[in-house]
């Protein structure tokens, strides 16, 4: 088991979880959709996402003149060379399978790429709004596939969509309340360092409440997305068991590894 959390420790610093994560969650939204996604569609999404967080660690990372307080960027810190030359092979890798997706998912796709760069240019000037606009980049590119080729959607789909970015605000909004400390002393924007620490808890607790709203209503009106209804909520309930055992889940970055796993939870309902 200690071989198994050290091999997934480097998988989550190097966001590979994350990229897994996302194209697990698109492909979820699919079938939820019932549409098809092209094995070119999930290779680009899958390194697009990671392009980008890696982009945004080392970002982070080159900013600071001492050795940064979190893993994370330590090791982006002191692998900056080799990991700038595996996204340029990524890159080269997506923008061939990006040549080969629809035209429709590449258009949306487009218009996506240039709200990412905006994100990335006024990044150091958004503060409480970090984590929002995150969370609204990464829900899009999650569900920019499946939307792009389906022509109508339902509103227990709708629903579903909105549970499932309040989740993953959740989340940035957990990691910003846990990592305020070091943060304040690497000088990196977040929702916690902005608006203080009693802020960021309220925040959370108000949607945990909301997504729970949602969920039950989910489950009384539209029985036909049960599972998939209640894979969001088991979702929920592991990032709520990280908000509510901080002290324990802090130590040795527990609350990233099993915050940022909680996006694989969706394999769930791929797999039955």
């Amino acid at each position: 088991m200690t071989k198994f959390i050290r091999a997934y420790r480097i998988i989550n610093i190097l966001s590979l979880d994350i990229a897994l994560g996302a194209v697990i969650s698109a492909s979820f939204f699919a079938r939820l959709f019932e549409v098809v996604i092209l094995p070119q569609g999930l290779i680009s999404l899958g390194l697009t996402v990671w392009i980008i967080y890696t982009a945004d660690h080392l970002l982070d990372a080159r900013k600071l003149f001492q050795d940064a307080s979190t893993a994370r960027h330590r090791f982006h810190q002191r692998h900056a060379k080799a990991l700038l030359m595996l996204m340029i092979i990524a890159f080269i890798i997506d923008v061939t399978q990006i040549y080969l997706i629809r035209n429709i998912v590449f258009t949306a796709g487009l218009g996506l790429a240039f709200l990412v760069g905006i994100y990335f240019l006024i990044q150091q000037r958004i503060g409480y709004l970090k984590e929002l606009l995150g969370t609204m980049l990464y829900t899009s590119g999650v569900v920019l596939i499946p939307l792009s080729v389906k022509n109508q959607l339902s509103l227990s789909v709708i629903l579903l969509i909105l549970q499932f970015g309040v989740t993953a605000w959740i989340n940035l909004l957990l990691f910003s309340l846990i990592d305020q400390p070091k943060d304040e002393i690497d000088k990196h924007q977040s929702f916690a360092t902005s608006l203080g620490q009693e802020t960021t808890k309220k925040a959370l607790v108000f949607l945990f409440l909301a997504n729970a709203g949602l969920a039950i209503s989910q489950l009384f009106l539209f029985p036909s997305v049960t599972m998939a209804t209640i894979i969001i909520t088991l979702m929920n309930t592991m990032l709520l068991l990280i908000f509510l055992r901080r002290d324990f889940f802090e130590r040795e970055d527990r609350y990233r590894l099993l915050g940022d796993a909680v996006f694989l939870m969706p394999l769930i309902y791929l797999l039955f």
